[in-house]
């Protein structure tokens, strides 16, 4: 008898805890990024980006590495201000965080929330860091 009862309240109760973890989700995923970068926190995360990032997505974010191209990964270019327009920093910290296809989680162990949140930052700015392109020749 108390083992039934013991296993529906295992189950609720994992329920419950996995409704209130993709209700926190979905708020991170829709609140704004809120670190504000220093210079500390951004040499962080450039330090984040060339160990754990750049491997795969190069150095400049361009997505063009022999890694990459081994793996057969197309992945985008983030020195291109329109590729991450449409997606949130909670978008952004989700893939991050969790990985997505090939790529591997970013795991808490090896970088913190706020260091997460700063590698967005710093990986946004890869499209500000480029030259804007030079106006077309009047005909």
């Amino acid at each position: 008898m108390s083992k039934p009862l013991l296993f529906v309240s295992a189950v609720v109760l994992f329920g419950i805890t996995a409704w209130s973890a993709s209700g926190s989700l979905a708020q991170d995923q829709a609140q704004k990024n809120p670190v504000k970068p220093t210079e500390k926190s951004q040499a962080r995360a450039k330090s984040i980006y060339a160990v754990d990032c750049a491997v795969c997505h190069g150095e400049t974010g361009d997505g063009k590495t022999d890694l990459a191209k081994d793996m057969q990964l197309t992945l985008e270019d983030w020195t291109d201000p329109k590729t991450l327009a449409a997606k949130s920093d909670g978008d952004l910290f989700t893939v991050i965080r969790n990985g997505k296809d090939k790529m591997p989680p970013e795991g808490v162990g090896r970088a913190k929330d706020d260091d997460v949140r700063n590698l967005i930052l710093y990986i946004r700015g890869m499209a500000k860091a480029q030259p804007a392109a030079a106006p077309s020749p009047a005909n």
